[in-house]
């Protein structure tokens, strides 16, 4: 190959007019780049946290279904983390930090929105009139 400039200013070998090297592939400095080896490890553990829930919740392995929720909840947060990190390289050094802080404020928000929602439909349910036999039959 030869080592003359190109239409653009830069050589063959990704060098621009005054000989310095750079990356041209418009991704900023300090993002990390996920090699074949992450995504690997990503696709074996995704695949494994999806596979246990569903041998879970199929053999009835807990044998109680609030167990069994809770164990699915949280090998579902687990895989959400995975996939974060492995498939969208989210760490504290991407982006300048900013990424992990919209996360936090994602996460915070989600759960105000959920504690919440479960807060009101909890309090409706016990200040509700309960509603008898009686009132069932003339009920429209």
């Amino acid at each position: 190959m030869s080592a003359h400039p190109t239409a653009a200013g830069h050589d063959t070998h990704g060098h621009d007019a005054h000989g310095h090297g750079h990356d041209d592939h418009g991704h900023g400095h300090g993002e990390a780049h996920g090699t074949m080896r992450d995504y690997v490890i990503g696709f074996v553990l995704s695949v494994i946290l999806t596979a246990i829930p569903f041998w879970l919740v199929m053999a009835d392995v807990l044998g109680d279904k609030t167990m069994t929720a809770m164990a699915v909840m949280v090998l579902g947060a687990i895989q959400i983390v995975v996939h974060m990190v492995y498939f969208l390289h989210m760490n504290s050094k991407s982006e300048g930090g900013w990424t992990m802080l919209a996360l936090i404020f994602t996460v915070v928000l989600v759960v105000i929105t959920l504690a919440g929602s479960i807060w009101v439909m909890y309090h409706l349910n016990t200040n509700m009139m309960p509603m008898g036999v009686h009132d069932a039959r003339t009920a429209p």
